[in-house]
């Protein structure tokens, strides 16, 4: 099994109530209780990226593993 998680902020008002560490956090205690592990070449994350647009470093690298078959689950913290 292969988890991955996606973090990201665009706004001041979101790098002020909800960090990418705090993301992360919650996600790897989520991951951990289910039994799994995160590790570092399956997190990407894209810091101060507008959800505007699809064209983010990290996302581009996830959607690459996902359509390799390397990701079997994603975890994120909100979905928009």
């Amino acid at each position: 099994m292969s988890i991955a998680v996606y973090l990201r902020v665009s706004t001041l008002q979101q790098t002020q109530t909800q960090t990418i560490e705090q993301q992360l956090a919650r996600l790897e205690a989520h991951i951990k209780a289910q039994g799994g592990t995160l590790t570092p070449e399956y997190t990407f994350r894209d810091d101060g990226y507008s959800g505007a647009t699809l064209k983010r470093p990290g996302l581009d690298r996830l959607r690459d593993r996902v359509s390799a078959g390397k990701v079997t689950h994603l975890c994120i913290t909100e979905p928009d």
